[in-house]
């Protein structure tokens, strides 16, 4: 049974009964619950004490985000693309990345805290081969119909800042265009302190290996910032942190 529980937090107070009838006269042997839910307060306690938890977190870093963005290709599939795509691809997974992981830095990084998903970087890699099977083989990228609709839809469908929406449409005016093709400086506002280029087409698995071996230490220069700006997202990092210590 899969039920999402932030809808109705009132049936919970009859189910924690019903759980503890099942546990003191007996159940099927095979019988399990499922739980799905959006961080709550309306959960009942006892429900949750009797309960094996799962959280599913996004990861920290903007190593590990772009790990986690680029496995969400399937590798069979990936491999079997044209070699202009599978560059393409690695460049929306750089982008995607960027965009989560301004987040952190608050009001430095976006004006609003917007919502982006795996399901972003999911309709942009598939409206891409849309567009490149619509080409019907001529070769030629359409960079222009690509920034206008991952740019102004699938993200700036986020954004409702004017400020954040000419961020967004910078960095892709940086990033989609020929220069990609020819493994482009995907640091661009770093002024050469750090560097991170897109590599010629290649394999599923040596995409992840140069995510591995050549992505730089996390730095604010790798998102055209001052590196000052990380000592306001510690400082705040550090007081929540001693914030839930105190509440525990």
């Amino acid at each position: 049974m899969l039920q999402n529980v932030h809808l109705m937090p009132g049936f919970l107070f009859e189910l924690t009964k019903r759980m503890d009838t099942f546990a003191s006269e007996g159940s099927h042997p095979t019988f399990r619950i499922f739980l799905t839910s959006d961080p709550s307060n309306a959960i009942p306690i006892d429900l949750l004490e009797q309960s094996i938890k799962l959280t599913n977190e996004p990861p920290a870093g903007f190593k590990a985000n772009m790990n986690r963005a680029f496995v969400s290709y399937k590798a069979e599939e990936f491999d079997e693309r044209e070699t202009k795509i599978r560059t393409i691809l690695f460049g929306l997974t750089y982008f995607h990345s960027v965009m989560c992981e301004r987040r952190k830095f608050g009001p430095k990084g976006f004006n609003m805290r917007y919502p982006f998903s795996d399901g972003d970087l999911r309709d942009s890699s598939i409206v891409l081969q849309n567009y490149m099977d619509g080409a019907g083989g001529s070769g030629k990228v359409p960079w222009d119909d690509l920034k206008y609709l991952i740019g102004e839809i699938m993200y700036g469908g986020h954004i409702v800042n004017d400020w954040d929406r000419l961020l967004c449409a910078s960095y892709l005016e940086n990033l989609l265009n020929d220069q990609l093709l020819d493994e482009a400086e995907l640091f661009p506002y770093a002024e050469g302190k750090a560097s991170f280029k897109c590599p010629v087409a290649a394999t599923h698995g040596k995409y992840l290996e140069h995510i591995e071996n050549e992505l730089p230490p996390e730095t604010p220069l790798a998102f055209g910032m001052h590196p000052n700006a990380e000592i306001d997202f510690l400082t705040t990092q550090c007081i929540n942190l001693f914030g839930i210590l105190v509440e525990l």
